[in-house]
């Protein structure tokens, strides 16, 4: 195997013409400076230099070596430069994990501020489905995902390995059609929901499913869903309909449909912990720092 540091040694004689000028421009010693390229071409097994002279002069061997020294030093600083880069946030890739309604209302935002102050840096963005995302960041497929935590979730004993950023609490909110006995109530209690028929709007085996399921049982009854539907928008339009009532999250009900009304619920008041998941180690990250700055601000 040939020594990458002596290979420079023999480029730094080849180009200074001499022992003596190349340990002058080294700061060796020229014994120094022999005794690594005698110990190089012991590697080589062929001689790589020859004298001329008061100088000397590199053998067909030498000049192979020293070209690719020069190659070898050429690569060796554009990879310090690319380190240097993705040290400070000005090169790599972000892979982030997060649920449709964060999309718009936080990822979107906080996208744009990261590509105005990292232009160099590539986001690579996927929406997730509703199991449970952690794992994307704990094994290093993801090293951002916005997760939601149910409130015994948050109660847990924090995994180490993961940081859980909060940002924000998003409530539910009774939706029902215009012209609803109740829609005149600013305020509903859960338990006044109980009788109506319900439209689902989250995926049943999600945690946001479950924080409905677990609000209304702390209320004394278990919804009657007579419809199903995956998205806030279709969920809506069987509100408007008038097929049933449902309960959503403030921040899926940015566009609203005309026929429908909202109104807070208490008794209890259902709510989902929204949070920045990424690791530990991650942290040190500029990028994913600003990322997470940028979330935050969004979601103030």
């Amino acid at each position: 195997m040939l020594d990458v540091r002596r290979m420079q040694v023999l480029r730094a004689v080849v180009t200074s013409g001499s022992v003596t000028a190349a340990a002058a421009n080294l700061g060796y010693t020229p014994s120094a400076v022999s005794q690594q390229v005698a110990a190089l071409e012991k590697q080589a097994g062929t001689a790589l230099l020859e004298r001329v002279g008061r100088g000397v002069q590199p053998t067909a061997a030498g000049r192979l070596l020293t070209e690719h020294a020069a190659v070898i030093s050429k690569n060796l600083a554009e990879a310090e430069t690319a380190l240097a880069d993705l040290r400070e946030g000005r090169t790599g890739r972000l892979s982030v994990r997060y649920f449709a309604t964060a999309g718009a209302t936080l990822v979107a935002p906080a996208v744009a501020r990261l590509r105005r102050e990292h232009p160099g840096v590539q986001v690579d963005l996927r929406l997730i489905d509703p199991d449970d995302p952690l794992p994307e960041v704990r094994k290093g497929r993801a090293d951002l995902a916005v997760v939601v935590q149910r409130r015994d979730q948050r109660q847990d004993r924090p995994r180490e390995e993961i940081r859980l950023v909060h940002l924000l609490d998003d409530p539910y909110r009774a939706v029902l059609p215009k012209g609803h006995r109740l829609a005149a109530q600013r305020v509903l209690d859960l338990a006044d929901l109980a009788d109506e028929p319900w439209v689902g709007n989250e995926w049943p085996e999600g945690p946001c499913h479950q924080i409905v399921l677990d609000a209304c049982a702390s209320a004394g009854f278990t919804p009657d869903f007579v419809v199903e539907s995956e998205d806030y928008a279709t969920a809506q339009g069987f509100v408007a309909a008038g097929l049933g009532i449902s309960l959503m999250p403030a921040i899926g009900l940015g566009n609203r449909h005309p026929s429908i009304v909202v109104r807070k619920v208490r008794n209890p008041e259902p709510n989902r912990g929204i949070y920045a998941a990424v690791r530990e180690t991650s942290l040190p990250q500029p990028a994913l720092r600003s990322l997470l700055d940028a979330l935050k601000e969004a979601a103030a």
